[in-house]
């Protein structure tokens, strides 16, 4: 059950997962990746935040998620990585939220379709937003890096943009483009992909 304590995170959402291009999951509810199932790195930096006075800006944690099926089916393995610069307390408020503790969505939602989960987990995250070339990674653990498309009869860059006029599920308005890797070794979660779906997003998640 959630409480009654205020927070907002305006944040970057660089978010690389095993569907093709165009992305099942959000787009038409259901995987498309080559073994049925939803795998994904979510990487996040918290631009303007808090919870209650707590002030969470310049923070960096990183979701990764496994579902057999489609993410809303359920029985998903995660876990929650949050930068060793955050105080006690900061990961605290971060976790709490991200595990819809405090209400809100999406993570409220999200929160649900989980049958195990780990963490939070301190580590050193390296996050690099750079539109249709960010980047993710934790040292031995996960890494994911976002390309643009190119276009195959003149070699160009493909830059697409996607809006979602009545608002998303996660973004609203997204720069879209492809893995050049997507790669995770943590207990049950592990995969390695590439040339599947990306996307980068300013993503603002309020519970009020």
């Amino acid at each position: 059950m959630s409480d009654s304590r205020n927070w907002s995170l305006k944040m970057h959402n660089i978010e690389s997962c095993s569907c093709s291009h165009g992305c099942g999951c959000q787009f038409g509810g259901f995987p498309t990746s080559e073994n049925g199932g939803c795998q994904a790195i979510i990487g996040y930096e918290v631009i303007e935040g808090h919870l209650d006075g707590l002030d969470l800006a310049g923070l960096k944690m990183v979701l990764v998620a496994s579902w057999p099926k489609a993410m809303h089916e359920g029985n998903g393995d995660g876990a929650l990585f949050i930068d060793k610069s955050a105080s006690a307390e900061q990961v605290a408020a971060l976790a709490t939220i991200m595990s819809g503790q405090h209400g809100g969505m999406p993570v409220e939602a999200i929160a649900t379709l989980f049958s195990a989960f780990d963490g939070p987990i301190m580590a050193d995250i390296d996050i690099r937003v750079d539109e249709f070339n960010s980047f993710v990674a934790i040292d031995g653990i996960l890494e994911t890096e976002q390309t643009p498309h190119v276009n195959p009869v003149t070699g160009d860059e493909n830059r697409v943009h996607i809006t979602y006029p009545g608002g998303g599920f996660l973004w609203n308005d997204g720069k879209v483009g492809r893995t050049k890797v997507l790669k995770v070794n943590h207990g049950p979660i592990a995969f390695n992909f590439a040339d599947t779906f990306a996307a980068n997003a300013i993503v603002e998640w309020p519970n009020g």
